[in-house]
Parts: C-alpha cells; sequence; structure tokens
C-alpha cells in the first residue's frame, strides 16, 4: 500500500516521504527532523496515530507492553469468532497495576508530546500549527473492555496530553485535540472482544438510515469541518472532537442495543451486515476489491519510489 501510495504521488507531482523505523525512538524522530530540514519544509498539521504492542524507553532499556484488559474484575461478554461466523463469550482476567501503567506508556500520550517537543526544538513545526490524536468511546457494551480497561487509561492520558499541548501551542495560534473517532475495521479494533460483532450490527443500522462512514469519509470531514484552515473545531465539554456523533445518536445505540440482546449464531445474518463487515477487514489488504484480476501475475516485492 505505502509503495502504491509513493507510485501515485510521484505521478501527480505531490511531495511523500517516508521514514520506516522505531516511531518511539529519537533516532526516527530526529530522522524526520532532518529530513524537513534539508527541504526547508515546516509542518503545519501533526497527526499522530500509532497503535502498538510494545514500546522501548528510548532513554533505557526497559520495555513496556501494552494490553487489552478489564480493571478491577474478568470481562465477559458476547463476541463474535471471524473464522468460523459464530456468536461466543469472551472472557478475560482483569490487569494488573504493572499492565495498566505498561499500557499507559505504550498508548498514551507521552510519545506524542515528546514528538511534539522534537519537532518545535527542530525548528519545523510552522506557527500556529495544529495536532490532532486519534481515539475511540464507543458503546455501553465495549466499556468494560475498552474505554474502562487499560486501553481506556491509556486514552485518559492521551486527552490529558491534548490539554497539555493545546495550552502550548494556543499562544502561537495552533492547538491540540483528540479526535474520537466513529467504530472503523482495522487490524487493531478486529482483536477487541465484542467490537468486530457490534461493528457488524453498526454498520448494518448506519447504512440503512444513510449515515454510515468509512474511515475515508470521516477524516474527510474531520479536516473540512473541524481542521480546515481558520476553521475553530468544534468539541464537546472536556475539548474532544466528536467525530462518533453520528454512531452514537439515541436512535442508532438504541436499534444496536436491541439487535445486541437478540443476536445468536443462528439469527446473526438477520440482525447485523457480517458479511460486510468481512469484506472491509479482507479489503484492508487488498482483497475483495471491485475490478482487481487477482489471477494476473504481480510484483509482490516492491520498493518505496
Amino acid at each position: 500500500n505505502l509503495a502504491e501510495a509513493h507510485r501515485l504521488a510521484a505521478d501527480e507531482g505531490r511531495s511523500l516521504h517516508t521514514s520506516n523505523g522505531d516511531a518511539f525512538s529519537h533516532e526516527v524522530k530526529q530522522q524526520v527532523v532532518d529530513l524537513l530540514r534539508a527541504r526547508g519544509a515546516q509542518l503545519d498539521l501533526v497527526v499522530y496515530s500509532l497503535a502498538s504492542p510494545v514500546r522501548q524507553d528510548p532513554d533505557s532499556e526497559t520495555t513496556w507492553r501494552s494490553v487489552l484488559k478489564p480493571i478491577g474484575e474478568a470481562y465477559t461478554g458476547k463476541s463474535i469468532d471471524l473464522r468460523r461466523g459464530q456468536v461466543v463469550d469472551a472472557h478475560i482476567d482483569p490487569a494488573d497495576a504493572d499492565e495498566i501503567a505498561s499500557t499507559v506508556r505504550v498508548m498514551g500520550g507521552e510519545d506524542w508530546r515528546l514528538w511534539i517537543k522534537a519537532l518545535r526544538d527542530g525548528g519545523v513545526l510552522a506557527e500556529g500549527a495544529r495536532t490532532v490524536a486519534f481515539s475511540y468511546i464507543g458503546p455501553e457494551v465495549s466499556h468494560a473492555i475498552y474505554r474502562h480497561g487499560t486501553i481506556g487509561r491509556a486514552k485518559e492520558d492521551l486527552e490529558a496530553s491534548a490539554a497539555g499541548l493545546r495550552a502550548e501551542l494556543s499562544a502561537g495560534g495552533g492547538g491540540a485535540w483528540v479526535s474520537i473517532n466513529k467504530a472503523v475495521v482495522t487490524q487493531a479494533s478486529a482483536a477487541i472482544p465484542g467490537v468486530p460483532l457490534y461493528m457488524s450490527m453498526l454498520f448494518d443500522v448506519m447504512k440503512a438510515e444513510g449515515t454510515h462512514e468509512g474511515p475515508i469519509e470521516q477524516i474527510a470531514r474531520l479536516y473540512r469541518d473541524h481542521l480546515a484552515p481558520g476553521v475553530a473545531p468544534s468539541t464537546d465539554e472536556e475539548g474532544r472532537i466528536r467525530l462518533d456523533d453520528l454512531e452514537m445518536r439515541d436512535e442508532v445505540q438504541s436499534e444496536v442495543s436491541r439487535r445486541w440482546a437478540e443476536v445468536t449464531t443462528e439469527s446473526l445474518d438477520d440482525l447485523t451486515d457480517f458479511a460486510g463487515y468481512q469484506r472491509y477487514f479482507e479489503q484492508l489488504f487488498g482483497f475483495s476489491v471491485d475490478g482487481i484480476d487477482y489471477d494476473a501475475p504481480t510484483e509482490i516485492h516492491r520498493t518505496l519510489a
């Protein structure tokens, strides 16, 4: 995908540069600073979107590992076996204190703050620059495993970091926000118990009412309605941009909750768009795309242009 993006950018006369390495490290941050300096460029928008199971402390040999676990008590709830297409029960034991702290170090806002500091100190962050990080809250049925779990604790740290960065950048006319996005199919979200089942219902409901958005559509809305030049983002009382506004409408969540209570393996096709979810997941890897001849020869080893 990245190799093709580089090819398309070159064909259209656009600049696209990639630094391939450990984004948590000081070295990669310096590579990016040096790259921008060499081109006389400054950034007016920085998007921090990094999901990882592991982070090594850039100043020591300490390695932190993130976990997806509830806090306080075990989680038991509906989920879906993606391979067999069956509704099953998932059970996950609660995290201990070290697992919670490590998850915050990996998935919280500390590295976001370090990136902005490196860019500012390197003189490649433009006056009035904005920065945004992505997050998710989701429905009540996923709160125990997500928003109220270890990942949710990390997201709270991310939101606290946004407030601190916003205070720093606002003096120059810039700002920092966390964008609470709509549920979308990713490798990361597919691993969260219950979430693929929830999304299979959600997409069916939102498609029926004409409000469904994929990743491209919702991010286009983010830039158009909240981050365009001269546009002040609309936020909730906690300073967060809410791209999940359509997902979390009472009418949508009420219908999803009704289906959630009733769904079984036998009623899966009637109450969800699981086939659509599977298609979205396959398309992440280039499969199930209309118009593609999968029998045609192709080069499987491609380098970045």
